[in-house]
């Protein structure tokens, strides 16, 4: 009888974990790897992204002669806080942040209002023509809003709003089709059985939407309170054409007086810059959670 034995007989008597254990070893190295390369990928991204707001801090705290080294100098030496003390010597910055900052939370407050509104009515009710009309509704954000800065200015100027705040938030409080689509789309997703057991104990389609439905849908109103603020501070082209009073003017339009200003000091404009900023980067801080769960949840059902 013969001692060795073949290959195949040693295969057959060999447990299944030991022979498991080396692919799964590789398997998981292959995949530790993988992972390694797409977080380095992700880094890179996220370093190039940051350069622009690195450089735009460093340069708000050089000084004049600073500014035109070559090679530039990412690290000011020393560091300058004159930029950001002579900032609202030459216009009235304090102001321009009172009126965008005003500007822009009663505007993220009427488009969160009249969108969930307009939201519920296509999302939960059936009525004739609702498909045709929310058609129309996302067909409207295929206009440029280029093409509506005359037809405004008309209308604003027969109105008497021009050189006043109201044509900057309160258009908002009539809603938007982008606005009205996001939030649709994230009310679909809510389980219809909640309103429908509101239904049976008698709440009126406005309880359900006041006490069901925005409880629920903070993601969504998150996602849309950022896009919203964000385009309201940034705004620049419309508070161009109705505003001619200083005092009333919002940050872009100081940004923009501040470059067309005599003496352009860099180091100024990027001070201005960086304050700016800092705004919309303390709402995303903080709403960044819903925001990524509203971002997913939207795209869910249509």
């Amino acid at each position: 009888m013969s001692v060795q034995k073949s290959s195949t007989e040693l295969l057959d008597l060999a447990p299944a974990g030991q022979l498991a254990k080396p692919y799964a070893k590789k398997k998981r190295k292959g995949i530790g790897l993988s992972r390694i390369g797409v977080y380095a990928i992700i880094l890179a991204g996220a370093a190039l992204t940051l350069i622009p707001f690195v450089w735009m801090l460093s340069t708000s705290l050089k000084t004049r002669d600073q500014l035109y080294v070559y090679p530039p100098e990412w690290l000011p030496k020393p560091f300058d806080f004159e930029s950001y003390r002579v900032l609202f010597d030459p216009l009235p910055f304090d102001t321009f942040f009172v009126n965008s900052a005003f500007i822009a939370v009663l505007s993220t407050l009427g488009t969160l209002l009249a969108c969930s509104l307009a939201a519920y009515a296509f999302a939960r009710l059936r009525f004739p023509g609702s498909n045709v009309i929310f058609g129309l509704l996302l067909a409207t954000m295929m206009i440029p809003g280029q093409v509506l800065l005359l037809p405004l200015f008309i209308l604003y100027k027969n109105i008497n709003w021009l050189n006043t705040l109201y044509p900057l938030w309160v258009p908002a409080f009539f809603g938007s089709a982008f606005g009205t689509f996001l939030l649709r789309q994230f009310f679909l997703t809510l389980p219809s059985e909640l309103t429908d057991a509101a239904k049976i104990d008698g709440c009126s389609h406005f309880g359900i939407y006041w006490r069901i439905i925005l409880p629920l849908a903070g993601p969504g109103l998150a996602t849309l309170g950022i896009f919203t603020f964000m385009g309201s501070w940034n705004s620049f082209l419309v508070p161009l054409i109705v505003i001619s009073d200083t005092a009333l003017r919002t940050v872009p339009l100081g940004l923009a007086a501040l470059q067309d200003s005599g003496e352009v000091r860099l180091n100024a404009v990027m001070a201005a810059s960086t304050l700016s900023v800092l705004p919309i980067l303390l709402v995303f801080f903080f709403a960044q959670k819903y925001f990524v769960q509203g971002v997913v949840l939207t795209g869910i059902k249509g």
